[in-house]
């Protein structure tokens, strides 16, 4: 069934009606596109538009139909223009004249635009949730490791030590920020475009608060029809939000994939998250966190895609807006994939602690803390770092670190140095001597452990919605 037709005479040409058809894809609506219906034919037996028994008979119908589409009874039909038309036209062959009157007042612009925001709204609610459990991974790491002392990188060179627990940390930052982004989306999305019509609203006495508060949109109806109809800034939103997720997920995973080569050994992944070679039989590959990397630049593709198909796009309506949906089901998908499946990997990874602390001895990470050492002595920092850079260079020469060199050793650099250099150089003292907020010092980890346990103890959008 096509919901227009009696202007043409000629019938639309089947590979025309193909390229134009969206049922394919836009099947996925199916759910918001029925409970967006039962709220329209609601109102419209409430505010006296139609029979009240015939807006009672289309919810049943309604709801029958979901009911079957949900348990398998019912297959759609690929060969309807959209999930639109075949949700009618189900409906009217099983009620009847009834179900002609439920499209009274809406057009297919209000109708998708509806769906479109029902169903990114919906899943944002799951992508905020898979965030969640991927906090609570990296949470059980940082409480396990605040003692697991290991090179912090600037430049890929080793630089200063750190915890275990502080590295994490500031991923778990990232994923901080991410939930804010989508909740501020949720929040932005709070305005029902249904009842706007094809752009001008309708004649019909329509009450779209009453349909907004069904559909629990907490900010009302929107307030132009024209724009609420051709508004898909919160897709953009949405994928932009998704693509950031997808480059912190993208970074992690590339120094899982160093830290994972025989040339770091930090970590081993776990056997399930790892693939073997067909040829070299000594192989371990880190595939799912390259899979991941590698899957960024499609979600990145999908933003840059609808901010192209937008931009010039007069008001209001125009079906190139069609390719919203693909973009934005695929990209969705793929962001849950990858959280699902990275944080399984980071759930079982094996962290080398030895060799991650041995690491930070041989680079050299502790040569600031020597330097502050002669600084508090009271020689000035810019002669410090010449003479501890002067003790760096003869340890390279020497294949030593600066915990190797004799007390004889390190007077010949100054003679400031005393014996407890040692203890001032220990990779204990340079992490918990760091004791400014945001630093990785036991006493600064401690306060935000507990910012993140609190953080965590709100649990998820959905348990707040």
């Amino acid at each position: 069934m096509r919901l227009w037709g009696g202007r043409f005479e000629n019938e639309t040409d089947q590979e025309a009606f193909l390229f134009n058809a969206s049922i394919s894809f836009d099947k996925r609506l199916i759910k918001e596109d029925i409970e967006g219906s039962i709220a329209h034919a609601g109102m419209l037996g409430k505010c006296g538009i139609i029979p009240e028994e015939d807006s009672k008979a289309i919810i049943d119908g309604l709801k029958g139909i979901l009911r079957d589409i949900e348990s398998g009874g019912l297959e759609i039909d690929e060969s309807s223009e959209d999930v639109h038309s075949f949700v009618e036209s189900v409906l009217t062959e099983r009620i009847g004249e009834p179900g002609k009157r439920l499209h009274t007042g809406r057009s297919r612009n209000d109708q998708v635009a509806l769906d479109m925001k029902l169903y990114v709204r919906n899943r944002i609610l799951n992508l905020d949730m898979g965030l969640f459990h991927l906090e609570n991974a990296l949470f059980k790491i940082i409480l396990d490791n605040t003692e697991t002392y290991m090179p912090g990188f600037t430049h890929l060179q080793k630089a200063q030590p750190v915890s275990l627990s502080h590295h994490m940390g500031a991923y778990f930052e990232m994923f901080m920020r991410d939930r804010r982004r989508l909740k501020d989306i949720y929040e932005s999305t709070a305005y029902c475009p249904l009842g706007s019509g094809a752009l001008a609203g309708t004649t019909y006495a329509l009450d779209r608060d009453m349909t907004a508060r069904e559909l629990k949109f907490t900010g009302g109806p929107t307030r132009n029809s024209m724009d609420s109809v051709s508004d898909r800034d919160y897709v953009i939103e949405l994928l932009s939000a998704l693509s950031t997720v997808m480059m912190h997920l993208s970074r992690f995973s590339e120094e899982i994939i160093i830290w994972n080569s025989n040339e770091y050994s930090f970590v081993e992944i776990d056997d399930r998250y790892s693939t073997g070679s067909s040829i070299m039989p000594q192989k371990k590959n880190p595939d799912i966190a390259e899979l991941v990397r590698g899957k960024t630049g499609r979600v990145y593709g999908a933003l840059i895609s609808m901010l192209t198909t937008m931009k010039g796009i007069p008001l209001a309506y125009d079906k190139d807006m069609q390719e919203d949906k693909e973009l934005t089901f695929d990209a969705i998908d793929t962001v849950l994939d990858s959280l699902k499946q990275f944080t399984g990997m980071v759930e079982t990874l094996k962290f080398n602690k030895d060799v991650m602390e041995r690491s930070a001895m041989k680079g050299f990470t502790n040569a600031t803390d020597a330097a502050d050492y002669l600084v508090k002595r009271g020689m000035p920092f810019r002669d410090a770092h010449s003479v501890i850079g002067a003790l760096v260079l003869k340890c390279i020469a020497e294949g030593k670190a600066l915990n190797d060199l004799s007390i004889d050793e390190w007077k010949e650099g100054s003679e400031l140095f005393e014996d407890d250099i040692y203890d001032a150089v220990s990779l204990r003292t340079c992490v918990e001597s760091r004791v400014t907020f945001g630093a990785p010092g036991h006493e600064s980890m401690e306060k935000i452990i507990e910012i993140y346990r609190e953080y965590l103890d709100h649990g998820t959008m959905k348990d707040r919605v």
